[in-house]
């Protein structure tokens, strides 16, 4: 295994993770370093970044996806971008183990190290999950997501047998929090637009189902609008379960804890979220949840005090919430913290990097909550100002067509919604995306055409 020593002879500044805190961490650090001062270093399995609050509406097809994800190399020159999994950290030598995707794994050394690697999705132990479900973190699964919904309406319309028929139009989403009601309710908005165009289905024809394990959905928000939100969603036709726990999932047989049992082809999973597990392999300071601890400066903080030369931020650090408004003392893992931790992050370590022992506090109290529940739909809570319907989807999609970093995909984003505006929703599936040799290889094992005898004069 090499080791990949810093052959610029100057300071490297090492970031786990290019995520939203990643990426912007590093655009403030190549801003603000001086010539030939460091080398900017991001390590990242994918050669993007995905901005999680759009996947809704890739998988809804309001948006394409690769509007919504934003290239690491063609935004941060200047930097190095590495494509690969980092597997271990030790921080005591000061280098991490790197693993390319189909390649030997190297080490690599650092003098600053920002670990912003995000989270993943929090499952659970319930039988048939693992097998079964799909989450919403990544790119590739809102668009898997998106050609399952579409192809299954598309297959059903086929389709005779009743039962067959309503397995594989009962769509199930575990989590009321706001990643799982916005993907819901954007897959819902666009599985009855689709519907519209089948002769042989009604709206009738399809099932939503919600399974809650607390008493209410998206804790961001307050009572009311919690309470509006479950009783909007009803009133789509959308089963909501609350206080409901899902036991068994195996072969999409759901069975939930009030008794209820039923089959369904579509499981998605928005349980929650945990820290990155690589975290795991590492000698920094953990909480329980597995997440780095951090002082308010954003430096890594053990037992022993102020870990050197270590910093964290993002779902994976527990970030002390000075505000007073966060679960349990800490920054709740959003978009909102993330933009706002990334300069005060890369200004800290360029004050540690030249020797200043003065470091800025992260502080934002937060400005509010805003959700779309599908096309002209959503809630936002404002501090004391509610929005329902129409004001609140608006809200919505300006604050997030805002946050998405880079002019370009800003651009992008608008003029997909203006498009769709136009035009309407693209409910056109794409098949075999898994697959995509399938044609060719068809091709291949298919039957040559029997030859023709000449024909005799």
């Amino acid at each position: 295994m090499a080791l990949i020593r810093n052959s610029k002879l100057r300071p490297r500044i090492l970031i786990v993770g290019g995520g939203y805190l990643g990426l912007v961490t590093a655009q403030n650090l190549l801003k603000n370093l001086g010539r030939g001062e460091a080398t900017v270093t991001v390590v990242d399995p994918n050669p993007y970044m995905t901005y999680q609050p759009f996947l809704p509406e890739v998988a809804a097809g309001s948006i394409e996806p690769r509007h919504a994800v934003v290239p690491l190399r063609r935004n941060l020159k200047g930097a190095e971008v590495v494509t690969g999994y980092v597997r271990s950290i030790n921080h005591a030598d000061k280098f991490v183990t790197v693993e390319p995707e189909g390649d030997e794994p190297f080490e690599l050394d650092y003098d600053q190290l920002i670990l912003a690697a995000g989270s993943v999705a929090r499952t659970l132990p319930i039988p048939g999950l693992a097998e079964e479900a799909i989450g919403l973190k990544r790119i590739e699964e809102a668009v898997a997501l998106r050609d399952h919904v579409l192809n299954n309406i598309s297959e059903a319309s086929l389709l005779d047998d009743d039962e067959e028929r309503r397995r594989l139009l009962t769509f199930v989403f575990v989590g009321g929090g706001f990643a799982g009601i916005e993907i819901l309710t954007e897959l819902e908005n666009m599985a009855r637009a689709a519907v519209a165009q089948y002769e042989t289905l009604t709206e009738a024809d399809l099932r939503f189902v919600l399974v809650e394990a607390m008493g209410r959905v998206m804790p961001e928000v307050g009572e009311a609008q919690a309470r509006w939100v479950v009783e909007h969603m009803r009133e789509r036709g959308i089963d909501v379960y609350l206080e409901t726990f899902l036991q068994d999932c195996t072969d999409k047989h759901i069975k939930l804890s009030n008794g209820e049992e039923f089959d369904c082809d579509t499981v998605v999973w928005s349980a929650g979220v945990k820290a990155n597990p690589l975290l795991v392999d590492s000698d920094l300071p953990l909480d329980e949840r597995g997440r780095v601890t951090v002082r308010a400066d954003l430096r890594v903080e053990g037992e022993d005090g102020v870990v050197e030369g270590a910093w964290a931020a993002g779902d994976n650090a527990a970030v002390p919430d000075l505000s007073g408004g966060g679960v349990g003392g800490y920054c709740v893992p959003n978009a909102q913290h993330a933009v706002r931790q990334a300069p005060v992050l890369a200004a800290n370590v360029l004050a540690a990097l030249r020797g200043e022992t003065e470091f800025r506090q992260y502080f934002h109290k937060t400005i509010g909550s805003v959700a779309g529940l599908g096309l002209y739909q959503g809630v936002s809570q404002m501090g004391d100002f509610e929005a329902r319907g129409l004001l609140a989807w608006l809200m919505h999609r300006g604050y997030h067509g805002y946050a998405i970093p880079t002019v370009d995909r800003k651009v992008r984003v608008f003029g997909n919604w203006a498009l769709n505006f136009v035009f309407g929703r693209d409910v056109m599936p794409l098949k075999d995306l898994d697959v995509p040799r399938k044609s060719f290889v068809d091709a291949a094992h298919s039957k040559p055409a029997p030859k023709k005898e000449p024909a005799k004069a």
